[in-house]
Parts: structure tokens; C-alpha cells; sequence
């Protein structure tokens, strides 16, 4: 499959030190000056091709929001490789990102911040319009109402403000405005998550009406596995900032290789009798992103680390096709 997006050893840290006379320290009689660094994305790499949705999960606080931000820009990456229809933008700037915003689009997990609060519908919806060089402004007028009829609201919504809207309806909005430029990529981080479950699967359903509607391509991020295996063409799992197993949708929840997919897939509820997968237990909390522990990253809570995890951090390897997981374990998995 032709790849939209590929993403190579991206790495993102946050300096979280705190003020200049906090930082410094005496050390063996020898004032010292540290600081304090997340470690939030570890060397993600995947793709997303043509057409495809690419789910990414994991616990919440294990970096795929960072991930979302840092592929369109918002977070400059640490480290690693961005490329977007081929095209390498890990060094552009922001303006060299503005012809990039036409690709690729982000629909936002909160609706009630992703908004302008002092803007109305109509200028949200037309703003990309207008910097992308729509024609004039009734043509633009006119598309801002074909959309948001697509999204489920009318005209008679376009002179409103993000307040006066229940929180599925400013999700619409963001939505409209993603894909207001036609966009070939929709980066969509956690769109359902502060919306009540009765709204879910409405938002769930226009995205994926849409998506055939308009033919783009989809970062999908979530912690829902429900959500995800319903959407998803492929699937990656991350756990504190490490990519740890990725695979096409079925397959990974039929046979999960990893241990902590096991354990995540084994917690969730489920109805599908097919899954009858072992059950994980894993105890204990996560590591700190301020010190990564060493070998793999997820040893000190998985019931099946040996001696090898805690020396050797495992590499993201293929060792069936299409499936690739980071875990020494599965040298040996059939």
C-alpha cells in the first residue's frame, strides 16, 4: 500500500524542570545545575496508507496525543523523520507548514477548547477556505453550508457562537472544519472521548460516512478498543511512548503477541465470543517518563519478564507478515 504518512524513530521530550534556583543542587559538596525531562515518544514509527485508518491506542498519558501534535507540527519533534505524501517536513517551519495544513487536518479531542470562543460558525468553517485561496467569499459561504449540512447542522447555525452548541455539535463543527480544504489525511485524537455515549456512535458513524464520502486517509487515536477495531484497517499499540505491537485490525485481537495488547485486550469487555484470549494480570503503576527503566519498558509490570528484559530494550521487528511487536517473548510464539 502506498504510504500518505510515515513516521521513522520519531522522538518527542518536554523540559518540566522548574525554575532556575530549583534546578540547581549540591552534589558531593558541588553545586549542580539538573533538569527534568519527559521522555514522551520513544522511537514511533509506523505508516498509514492510502485510504487507510490507522488506529493507536494504549493507556492514557503513553504519548499518542504527543504523537498527533508533533506530526502536524504543533510540538517540534525531538527527533526522527515526518514524511507526508513523501515530502520530509521535520524541519520545516511554520511557514513552510502552511501548504502541508491542505493534506493533513486534525480534529481535536475537546470541543469546547479546540473552538475559538469569540468566532462564529460561518468564519471557523471558512477560515482554512480562506487561506487555502478559496474563490470569493459566496462561494466560500456556500461550501461552509454544504458541510455543515454534511455534518448534520443547517445554515441557520453559521452566525452562532462555539457556546451555544451542546458538546456533538461543536465535534460537527470541529469536523467541518478539518475538512473544509479536502484534506488527504485526518488526524483525529480521541474525537468521541468528551462526548457522552449516547454521542459516540453518532460521531463515529459521520466520520466513517465521510471518510468513504471524501476518500482521506485516518490517524485515528483512542484508548477505546471497542471503537478501534470497529474503524480500523490496522492497529498500533503504545505503552510509555513505545510503539509495542502493531497489526491489521482482526488479527491483532484474535492473536495478540504482545503482553501488555494481552492484558489490555483481556480487561476490556467484550461480546465476541472469537476472543477468547488468556487472561493477563499486570500490577503495579507505570513507569515514569522522567527515567525510563532499563531493557524493555514494560518489564517491571508484565507476570512473563525474565532476566533478558532487563538488560536488552526489544526492537520493533516483523516476524510474521504484516504483524510487527517489540518483546523478546515472541522469538518463540508460533
Amino acid at each position: 500500500m502506498d504510504p500518505l504518512l510515515e513516521v521513522s524513530e520519531l522522538e518527542q521530550c518536554f523540559d518540566v524542570s522548574p525554575g532556575f534556583l530549583d534546578r540547581l543542587k549540591i552534589r558531593n559538596g558541588r553545586l549542580s545545575y539538573s533538569k527534568s525531562i519527559v521522555h514522551a515518544v520513544n522511537g514511533v514509527s509506523f505508516s498509514v496508507g492510502r485510504g487507510e485508518v490507522f488506529g493507536l491506542v494504549g493507556e492514557s498519558g503513553c504519548g499518542k496525543s504527543t504523537v498527533a501534535k508533533t506530526i502536524i507540527k504543533l510540538h517540534e519533534p525531538a527527533g526522527g523523520r515526518i514524511l507526508i505524501d513523501g515530502e520530509d517536513i521535520t524541519e520545516y517551519d511554520a511557514r513552510r507548514m502552511i501548504p502541508v495544513r491542505k493534506t493533513v487536518q486534525m480534529i481535536f479531542q475537546d470541543p469546547y477548547a479546540s473552538l475559538n470562543p469569540r468566532m462564529k460558525v460561518v468564519d471557523i468553517v471558512t477560515e482554512p477556505m480562506a487561506l487555502d485561496g478559496a474563490a470569493g467569499k459566496a462561494d466560500v459561504r456556500h461550501r461552509a453550508v454544504a458541510l455543515l449540512n454534511r455534518v448534520g447542522l443547517g445554515e441557520e447555525h453559521l452566525n452562532r457562537y462555539p457556546h451555544q452548541f451542546s458538546g456533538g455539535q461543536r465535534q460537527r463543527i470541529g469536523i467541518a472544519r478539518a475538512l473544509s480544504v479536502e484534506p488527504e489525511l485526518v488526524i483525529a485524537d480521541e474525537p468521541v472521548s468528551a462526548l457522552d455515549v449516547s454521542i459516540q456512535a453518532q460521531i463515529l458513524n459521520l466520520m466513517m460516512d465521510l471518510k468513504d464520502e471524501f476518500g482521506f486517509s485516518c490517524l485515528f487515536i483512542t484508548h477505546d478498543l471497542s471503537v478501534v477495531r470497529h474503524i480500523s484497517d490496522r492497529i498500533g499499540v503504545m505503552y510509555l511512548g513505545f510503539l509495542v505491537e502493531t497489526g491489521p485490525s482482526d488479527e491483532l485481537f484474535l492473536n495478540p503477541r504482545h503482553p501488555y495488547t494481552r492484558a489490555l485486550l483481556s480487561a476490556a469487555p467484550s461480546v465476541d465470543e472469537k476472543l477468547n484470549i488468556d487472561s493477563v494480570d499486570i500490577t503495579g503503576e507505570v513507569p515514569s517518563a522522567l527515567e525510563l527503566p532499563s531493557g524493555c519498558c514494560f518489564r517491571s509490570r508484565c507476570p512473563f519478564a525474565f532476566d533478558r528484559c532487563l538488560r536488552e530494550r526489544p526492537l520493533l521487528v516483523s516476524r510474521l507478515p504484516g504483524r510487527m511487536e517489540a518483546c523478546h517473548l515472541a522469538e518463540d510464539l508460533p
